[in-house]
């Protein structure tokens, strides 16, 4: 073979034998695809080999909604019950399992909800929810309160709700449309949604996150990719957990997508008997990044009802970004993130690379194993950033969430857990000692103006007012 000559590659995946009668313009219509999903056990004993408990899990009552496409359902191995395509869709008995901090809502999204299908967690950017309706559906949904379930999506009233807030909050620049999957919806809502975000000034990036694109390629037809481009600047990020996922299908529908300019990244979940492995890990990435797609984030499974027997310890996440930092490119590794239970929000969790630190020092190993010091400077002058900072815009406002960056730039000098001042107040009672909430004021930190009222150990107390 020539040093540059290419193999190429199938320009279909192949058909299971059911589907031999369909004629091409079916098969590649997405309405077809829809209208077709299998979700029942004898649609599926049609084309693959169900085991005992996937019959129980199809059978269950009160079970997460089930529907494959006919394209995705070709991919499943039909006598492998642990095919990595066949575990991320079909049910399995077990799903119906409690399991220790498992919840509903395991990211307290419907508590940062301003509006119905908004989440507003992060202080400049927000979360989008369109519909409820996916092409198919992933047994371990983080959503699956509400997806899949058609009497909870949203309305048009909800859309201009959603619309109406973002309209009223300059310090949001990012919108992530969601759902449900935002590229089920019908195009024309879809357009009307980009269109209103895009006239809103202080809207600089709109994302799209959608699995459209493996369960459904057929939909990125080239009348969607144009009007995709419209809305610039637009990205997307896909969720592919296995390489397999990777079809000529694929393929074309993310070339599409990147030819019109949106930049394209990765979303995968950390899934025991699917990708939970350094090789399987890799293989994705490689595979994307082939496909201009980045690895952007790998998730930790959430504690979410029905997917305790895809969970893993954090542990095996910290070995796999282990087992791939050093062994390939930096922009194919993914952020390993914990979507902290209770609202937290993405924590990035990784290997430690930092051995020790001292005055000027900093003791550093890569992933051999070699140990080397970094010397720092001793004349850097970090206030030459106020400087710097004057040339910048004015900062949006972030009120209340600096977190610890709001330590580090002097704007306070602690974060109290909720609670903590009542705690500490000992049953002691308010005297000429400790009435002055000023004394606990670090000059040069946060409030510097005795005269503004402080929240001390003693609650709100204005320290020029005393109380009889």
């Amino acid at each position: 073979m020539a040093l540059f000559e290419h193999v190429q590659e199938p320009a279909v995946s192949p058909r299971p034998e059911v589907w031999a009668h369909v004629s091409d313009e079916d098969w590649n219509s997405w309405r077809w695809q829809l209208a077709n999903r299998l979700n029942s056990v004898d649609d599926l004993a049609r084309i693959i080999n169900l085991t005992p408990e996937e019959i129980e899990g199809l059978q269950a009552q009160d079970m997460f909604r089930v529907d494959i496409t006919p394209y995705f359902a070709s991919l499943l191995d039909p006598n492998d019950p642990y095919c990595p395509i066949r575990r991320q869709v079909l049910p399995l008995g077990r799903e119906k399992q409690a399991f220790t901090g498992m919840m509903e809502d395991s990211l307290a999204e419907d508590q940062h909800s301003p509006v119905p299908g908004l989440v507003h967690r992060y202080p400049d950017r927000v979360l989008m929810l369109l519909t409820t309706q996916c092409a198919s559906y992933c047994r371990y949904c983080t959503r699956s309160r509400i997806v899949g379930d058609p009497g909870v999506t949203f309305s048009k009233a909800e859309f201009e709700q959603q619309l109406d807030y973002l309209r009223q909050t300059p310090q949001v620049r990012d919108v992530l449309l969601s759902g449900g999957d935002p590229l089920a919806v019908a195009p024309r809502i879809l357009e009307y949604i980009l269109s209103s975000l895009r006239a809103i000034d202080h809207i600089e990036i709109i994302r799209i996150g959608s699995r459209v694109p493996v369960f459904l390629p057929q939909r990125v037809t080239p009348e969607l990719v144009e009007m995709l481009r419209q809305y610039h600047p637009l990205w997307m990020n896909v969720h592919i957990n296995h390489a397999k996922e990777i079809t000529p299908e694929l393929s074309q529908a993310l070339a599409r997508l990147a030819d019109a300019g949106l930049p394209l990244g990765n979303q995968s979940v950390l899934l025991a008997g699917v990708n939970d492995s350094v090789d399987i890990q890799t293989e994705l990435s490689h595979k994307l990044v082939r496909n201009r797609v980045r690895p952007y984030y790998l998730y930790q499974c959430d504690l979410v009802e029905g997917s305790g027997h895809f969970r893993t310890t954090i542990a095996k996440g910290i070995e796999i970004i282990e087992g791939m930092r050093g062994h390939t490119s930096g922009y194919a590794i993914p952020t390993y993130v914990v979507d902290a239970p209770g609202g937290g929000g993405k924590v990035p969790v990784g290997p430690q690379y930092i051995i020790s630190q001292a005055p000027g020092k900093v003791v550093l190993r890569n992933y051999e194993g070699f140990i080397s010091t970094y010397i720092e400077p001793d004349d850097y002058d970090p206030h030459m950033i106020e400087h710097l900072d004057r040339q910048v815009s004015k900062p949006r406002e972030e009120p209340g969430q600096r977190g610890v960056s709001g330590l580090l730039r002097g704007e306070a000098l602690t974060i109290k857990p909720a609670g903590f001042d009542d705690a500490h107040r000992r049953r002691t009672e308010k005297h000429r000692l400790n009435l002055d909430t000023a004394k606990w004021q670090p000059h040069g930190i946060g409030l510097v103006n005795p005269s503004i009222t402080d929240t001390g150990m003693y609650g709100k107390v204005d320290a020029n007012v005393s109380e009889a």
